[in-house]
């Protein structure tokens, strides 16, 4: 068994609502989706997000990228079984760049290969991409039948400041995100409505998206620490993230590091530094579901916790292998993903796999990915597309 035909393609997806936070507005989002082909004629996807505010990659860069990697090459071997064929999706590597020391230009482009190539196999071989994490990472794999996400409150205006806490409390969801650092907001006050509303027993934990600078970054947690906050994540820009040695004895919050946690360089560079708490793992930031796994055993083996995240406009497919991650992994502290229904208009799945109205979800059992595509909404939303393979 082996790859017959790779194809990449541009989608554009418009999203349901605006997405405002402190480094970013966004109402679509340009993703890359590669598509696999096998010698059974098994077909499989994967999907990236390009964003050049966090590892500097965009739609083109990644094209070319993938353009120059030679992966026909790589991918000229055949696997008889899956574990195999997970062997040859870790070996993946896109093209080095000498400017990129974080070694993190590419993650997307590379995120959309592997998890196209371990989709195509896990369908040909009849195994779910939970047996990844079992055979990557034992030491940390436990299968979930269900797992619970958390909700994400970004800048609503209006009465829509209580409403959307409230459903969350209503609906009965544990943990809550919620964007700070926006420009013209005041942090203090949005915390403290939100707490009211969310009531005492929702875990609250705030994301900075790198807004405030080194010299404030201590007194902006601790003026929001009486609202009982679980963890801030990336509260200053990646240039300035070693200062957060120092900040970390200054406050009781754990840091939690997003833009400067794409690679296991920035690890390493964390680990070393005592620059954080906790790691936020997304698949397509981090290079892949592999990768990630890599960086949630690295994260155990020096007493650090991590959170499972996401990206803005990730599709079915993205959600799909969030799913199957969170359900495989122990330990993760935080579940972010699966908006489906919520934030895009184009999920591009047969079937619906947004959570639930608690932010429960099940398990997704079938081979591959365990979902179907919708091959017209694909094509529908399509902008660009070229041959690597056959």
């Amino acid at each position: 068994m082996r790859v017959v035909e790779l194809e990449v393609r541009h989608v554009r997806v418009a999203l349901r609502r605006k997405v405002t936070h402190a480094s970013h507005v966004r109402t679509e989002t340009d993703n890359v989706v590669v598509r696999c082909k096998l010698s059974d004629g098994s077909v499989g996807y994967g999907e990236g997000v390009p964003r050049d505010y966090v590892t500097g990659e965009t739609i083109d860069f990644s094209f070319d990228l993938l353009k120059r990697s030679d992966v026909a090459k790589q991918l000229d071997t055949d696997a008889e079984n899956f574990v195999q064929a997970v062997h040859l999706a870790e070996r993946l590597k896109l093209a080095s760049q000498a400017s990129d020391d974080r070694g993190i230009l590419g993650n997307a482009a590379r995120c959309a290969l592997e998890l196209a190539v371990l989709d195509a196999f896990g369908r040909a071989f009849g195994e779910p991409l939970t047996r990844v994490a079992e055979l990557v990472a034992p030491e940390l794999y436990k299968f979930r039948d269900r797992v619970q996400y958390s909700g994400v409150i970004g800048n609503p205006r209006g009465w829509k400041k209580r409403l959307y806490p409230l459903v969350y409390r209503l609906a009965g969801f544990k943990q809550v995100k919620l964007k700070v650092g926006i420009e013209g907001q005041d942090d203090v006050k949005r915390t403290k409505t939100m707490r009211r509303w969310l009531g005492r027993k929702i875990d609250l934990r705030i994301d900075a998206n790198e807004a405030w600078a080194p010299t404030d970054v201590a007194d902006r947690i601790r003026e929001l620490e009486p609202f009982g906050i679980t963890s801030v994540e990336q509260p200053v820009r990646h240039e300035d993230v070693a200062c957060l040695a120092d900040v970390r004895k200054q406050v009781k919050t754990p840091i939690m590091l997003d833009e400067s946690l794409c690679g296991m360089v920035d690890a390493e560079r964390a680990a070393r530094g005592g620059w954080c708490d906790l790691f936020n793992l997304r698949l397509s930031k981090c290079g892949g579901f592999i990768p990630s796994l890599r960086l949630a055993q690295y994260a155990k083996q020096h007493n650090l916790g991590y959170q499972l995240g996401c990206q803005v406009g990730e599709t079915a497919i993205l959600s799909a292998a969030g799913r199957h991650f969170a359900a495989s992994v122990a330990d993760i502290r935080y579940l972010e993903g699966s908006y489906d229904r919520h934030l895009v208009w184009e999920s591009l799945a047969v079937d619906d796999l947004t959570f639930q109205r608690t932010g429960w979800a099940p398990a997704l059992i079938g081979s591959g990915l365990g979902f179907a595509l919708d091959p017209a909404r694909l094509d529908w939303v399509t902008k660009r597309k070229e041959t690597l393979l056959g």
